[in-house]
């Protein structure tokens, strides 16, 4: 199904090998069927002296080709005839045997192809030399970007699985130039690389077989990032440290806004989706919090992905983030009003459980600002943690006072633990923040179900960072580049504030509208020449607006 779906408006470049076969194949038959039944009607009035319609010249070339005999028009007479006709029935042997080899034999042959000729032509495309992660997460993410790839794999069956899912995969060695070159490295403009100890030896060889490559290698440990900047990897991601710090940033900074002077009516806070919610599933613009009329949504955070401002068909998960714009007493009383929505504590936690201390709890650690305390759990004595034990167990957990602590980062190798710890912890603690690392993507929604709050994964993350890099998109911006400014409205006197919010071509949005020493929210408010606006963004979206709109 997945090759049907691919084929469907494909330019004849985008077609494999074998479907370029195909309709070689295709066109060929006709052709020669047509010239046939030409010259057979000719040869028929001309030679024989023996008119035939063009239609009774069709079957009998159809009745040649196939060997079914011919009926009426045997014998011919003059030697030509007899030689095109004989030449007619040789065809149609050669074509039959090339019609079983071409399209019969490989549909009943388990492993017939060539893997590479299921690869469309390819020419500014991403190569996927090894990728240790589950590969389907990245494939899907580059074809849902409608990103053109190629996947060298060096396990044969695994490579013969994907291709037979439909995507583009060949079975090679990718420390081997030749079966680089079968990826067509050459004309490729990124390589992606996810091999461990085998990341040098796969870059340069590819650097050697076309020098402008841009190269994106995920590795184990950060220690590794000069080495891999010497061979020319031009950024180097090591998942693990990057989660780590993403969690203990979410655990520390829920928003950051800077606020313009006598803007204390304008407040900017964090509305978490929590498990169990009845929203999960709807849009952005059905939300309780959007429909209000005197809130704004600024921003939003999916799955770790932040988006500013977020899209209104955008749907809530339990890993939703919302960040709301609004007067204060406006904003407690709908976060309030929402079953299932927690608005999280206004002032960053200060008391943090970091449990595992691997490359992602180090990250976290380092990460973490001086104010906060910290206590460390790890079962090795070598990690030098501050509380040393098996922290599924309920007696490690209350030993690292998880009762009194404001939240939790779970960053333990194993997703199994990490579920069992985050379970632990959200029966020892109701109102602990759990912020938790998982590898599995599918081991998401269980987290969720165990008790967290927050969830990220390395799988996941690694497609969104190959994204960010080939099509631009905006993946893990830290929230504190949010900000909040005030300038002159007199460009958009005349519009109401429902409007200035609706243009989806911005990424800054009007919270509010300050006149005569009040503060005005609502989206029917007209706004008037020497009104002042409240302005929410990203650093990006704000230098935008600034640029932009005259605020003189």
């Amino acid at each position: 199904m997945r090759e049907l779906r691919n084929m469907k408006g494909l330019h004849p470049r985008d077609l494999t090998r074998r479907q370029r076969l195909v309709l070689a194949y295709g066109v060929g038959l006709v052709s020669i069927i047509v010239a046939f039944t030409l010259l057979y009607h000719w040869g028929m009035a001309t030679l024989e002296n023996r008119p035939r319609t063009i239609f009774q010249a069709f079957n009998t070339v159809i009745e040649t080709m196939t060997t079914t005999g011919y009926g009426a028009d045997s014998l011919w007479t003059t030697p030509a005839m007899n030689l095109f006709v004989s030449t007619m029935q040789v065809t149609g042997v050669v074509i039959g045997f090339v019609t079983l080899r071409v399209l019969v034999i490989p549909l009943f042959e388990r492993a017939p192809l060539m893997l590479d000729d299921r690869l469309s032509v390819k020419r500014d495309h991403v190569v996927v030399a090894e990728y240790e992660r589950d590969s389907e997460v990245l494939l899907d993410e580059l074809e849902e970007l409608d990103i053109d790839y190629v996947l060298v794999e060096s396990d044969q069956e695994e490579a013969k699985r994907l291709s037979d899912e439909g995507y583009q995969a060949i079975n090679g060695d990718p420390e081997d130039r030749e079966d680089l070159e079968r990826a067509t490295i050459e004309e490729a403009s990124m390589l992606i690389t996810d091999a461990g100890k085998r990341t040098a030896s796969i870059v340069l060889t590819a650097l050697e077989a076309n020098e402008d490559l841009r190269v994106i290698s995920f590795t184990g440990s950060t220690r590794r990032k000069a080495a891999l900047a010497e061979i020319g990897v031009d950024r180097s991601v090591a998942p693990h440290a990057l989660i780590g710090r993403r969690l203990a940033e979410k655990a520390t900074t829920p928003v950051t806004v800077d606020t313009p002077v006598d803007a204390a009516s304008v407040t900017i806070r964090e509305v978490l989706v929590r498990r169990g919610s009845s929203l999960h599933g709807v849009r952005i613009a059905d939300s309780p919090l959007a429909a209000h009329p005197n809130l704004t949504l600024v921003a939003g955070w999916f799955d770790g992905e932040l988006r500013v401002p977020p899209s209104p068909t955008d749907r809530l998960t339990p890993n939703t983030v919302l960040v709301v714009a609004g007067p204060e007493n406006t904003l407690d009383e709908a976060a309030n009003e929402v079953a299932g929505v927690r608005s999280p504590s206004r002032s960053p936690h200060d008391r943090i459980v970091v449990a595992g201390l691997g490359e992602g709890g180090d990250a976290a650690l380092e990460a973490l600002p001086e104010r906060v305390s910290v206590t460390t759990v790890d079962e090795s004595t070598d990690a030098d943690p501050d509380v040393v034990g098996d922290v599924t167990e309920p007696e490690t957990l209350r030993e690292a006072d998880i009762e009194v602590a404001s939240a939790l980062i779970v960053t333990v190798d194993d997703d199994a633990d990490a579920l069992l710890t985050t379970a632990m912890a959200r029966a020892l603690a109701p109102d602990v923040e759990i912020l938790v690392r998982v590898t599995d993507t599918e081991k998401t929604a269980p987290a969720f179900r165990a008790g967290a709050d927050y969830v990220l994964s390395i799988q996941q993350l690694c497609a969104r960072l190959v994204a960010a890099e080939v099509h631009g998109e905006r993946v893990m911006d830290p929230v504190g580049q949010i900000r909040l400014v005030r300038a002159d409205a007199s460009a958009f006197a005349g519009e109401a504030l429902r409007d200035v919010r609706s243009d989806a071509d911005r990424e800054w949005t009007v919270v509010a509208v300050a006149r005569n020493g009040d503060v005005r929210t609502a989206e029917e408010t007209v706004i008037e020449s020497g009104d002042e606006m409240f302005v929410a963004g990203s650093d990006e979206a704000i230098q935008e607006f600034e640029r932009t709109v005259d605020t003189a």
